[in-house]
C-alpha cells in the first residue's frame, strides 16, 4: 500500500485549503474520462464535454499531451503542481507555463511509462498545458466557482468540525476509500504497493477537496504535501434528497424536517434555498425555529454562514429512522474508489523526473501531482 510517514507535529499543523486550481485540473479529468458519477455531473457535462472535445479535435498535440499527462497511476509532474494555501488558479497555471520543455517531456515519460510518441518529441509542451488548462478554467470552472467555493466550504467545515469530535484519524478515514491513518505515523494513502515515503519535519501538509469525484496526491521538494479528494457527497449531488420520515414530519413539519435531513452536511441558505426549492423567506423562517429549538448550530466559514445539526438534531433524526444515509455518506460508501499512484521510480527517466523533488500520484487510476 502506498504509505506516508507523519510525525504528530506535521498533522497537528496541516489545514483545509480550498484551490481554483486543483477543482479546474479535477474537471479536466472529468472531461477526459466524459463519465459523469451522478447526475450533477452529467448534467454539466452535457453542457462542457463537446467544446472540450471539439477543441481538442482541432489540437491532435494537445489530444495526445493529456492523454501522456494524465497517464494511469502517475499524472505528469508539470502539468499538475502543488498549490498554495491563498494561491490564486493564474499564479498555480503560472508554473505550469514555467516548466522546462525537457522536464516536460522527462515528466510525460514517467507517466507513460515508456518513450513519447514523435509529435510530443516539441518544446512547446507547458504553453500547451498552460492554454488547455486555461480553457477548463475560463469556460468549465470560473462560471460555477463562486457556488462551488460556497460548497467546498461546507466540506471544510464538516471535516474540521470531525476533528474535534473524532480526532484527525477520523477525519483521514472519512476522505475516500484506500485513504485511512493506520496509527504509529503512518498514513495510508492508496493501496498500490509503493515504499513508504516520509515527510520531513516541518513540511506543509494541506487537504483539497475538490467537487468532482475524484482525487489524487501531490508533493513539492520536501516541503509541501497535498491530499486532493471528492467533497461529500450531499454537496457533490445538489438533489440527493432522501424522504422524510412520516414521523419526524408530523413532529416537527415536513418542511422543516427536510431541513433537517438536508443538514447532516454543513449548507448555507443559499443551498437550502436551491436543493429544497422553497423560498429565503420560507427557509429563513424554517432555520430560525429549528435554531430556537437546539436542533441546528450555525457557523460562518469566509463569507458564507453555514448551517448544521447539532446532537439533539442527530438524536432526533436517528430515532426516525432516517440517519442511515448520513452514516454511509460519512464513511464513504459513496465516494468513488481508490485512483492508484504513481510507483517510486524504477526507470532512468523516472528517476530524473521525481528526483525526490516532485510528485503526482492518482487515487482514482490517473496520474496527477503526487500520489493520492
Amino acid at each position: 500500500m502506498g504509505l506516508w510517514q507523519i510525525d504528530t507535529d506535521t498533522l497537528a499543523r496541516s489545514r483545509f485549503v480550498l484551490s481554483p486550481f486543483a477543482e479546474t485540473f479535477a474537471s479536466l479529468k472529468l472531461l477526459h474520462t466524459g463519465t459523469g458519477a451522478h447526475p450533477g455531473e452529467e448534467a454539466w457535462l452535457r453542457a462542457h464535454l463537446p467544446g472540450y472535445r471539439a477543441r481538442l479535435a482541432a489540437d491532435p498535440v494537445t489530444t495526445l499531451l493529456v492523454r501522456a499527462a494524465l497517464g494511469t497511476s502517475w499524472i505528469a509532474d508539470f502539468f499538475c503542481p502543488t498549490s498554495c494555501e491563498g494561491e490564486s488558479f493564474e499564479e498555480t497555471v503560472a508554473r505550469v507555463r514555467a516548466a522546462g520543455a525537457g522536464e516536460a517531456r522527462a515528466n510525460l515519460r514517467v507517466s507513460l511509462r515508456g518513450p513519447l510518441p514523435a509529435a510530443l518529441e516539441r518544446d512547446d509542451l507547458p504553453e500547451r498545458a498552460t492554454a488547455l488548462l486555461t480553457y477548463v478554467w475560463r469556460e468549465t470552472v470560473r462560471p460555477y466557482w463562486e457556488r462551488r467555493r460556497r460548497v467546498l466550504e461546507a466540506d471544510v467545515v464538516a471535516r474540521t468540525a470531525r476533528v474535534s469530535q473524532g480526532g484527525w484519524a477520523a477525519v483521514l478515514n472519512s476522505l475516500q476509500p484506500g485513504i485511512r491513518w493506520l496509527g504509529e505515523s503512518r498514513f495510508q494513502v492508496n493501496l498500490n504497493a509503493y515504499p513508504p515515503r516520509e515527510i520531513a519535519a516541518g513540511a506543509e501538509l494541506l487537504f483539497m477537496p475538490v467537487t468532482p469525484r475524484t482525487g489524487w496526491v501531490s508533493w513539492e521538494a520536501r516541503e509541501r504535501y497535498a491530499v486532493v479528494y471528492p467533497c461529500l457527497g450531499v454537496l457533490a449531488e445538489d438533489h440527493d434528497r432522501r424522504p422524510v420520515p412520516a414521523g419526524l414530519g408530523a413532529l416537527i413539519g415536513t418542511a422543516r424536517a427536510g431541513l433537517l435531513m438536508l443538514l447532516g452536511t454543513p449548507m448555507s441558505t443559499t443551498q437550502l434555498v436551491a436543493v429544497t426549492g422553497q423560498g429565503l423567506g420560507s427557509v429563513g423562517r424554517h432555520l430560525r425555529v429549528l435554531l430556537d429549538a437546539g436542533l441546528v448550530g450555525r457557523r460562518r466559514a469566509g463569507r458564507s454562514v453555514l448551517y448544521v445539526r447539532t446532537a439533539a438534531g442527530e438524536v432526533l433524526v436517528e430515532a426516525s429512522g432516517g440517519g442511515t444515509g448520513d452514516r454511509e455518506r460519512e464513511s464513504g460508501i459513496h465516494q468513488p474508489g481508490p485512483t492508484g499512484e504513481r510507483a517510486q521510480a524504477d526507470t532512468p527517466d523516472e528517476a530524473r523526473s521525481r528526483n525526490g523533488a516532485l510528485g503526482t500520484q492518482q487515487v482514482t487510476g490517473a496520474r496527477a501531482a503526487g500520489p493520492v
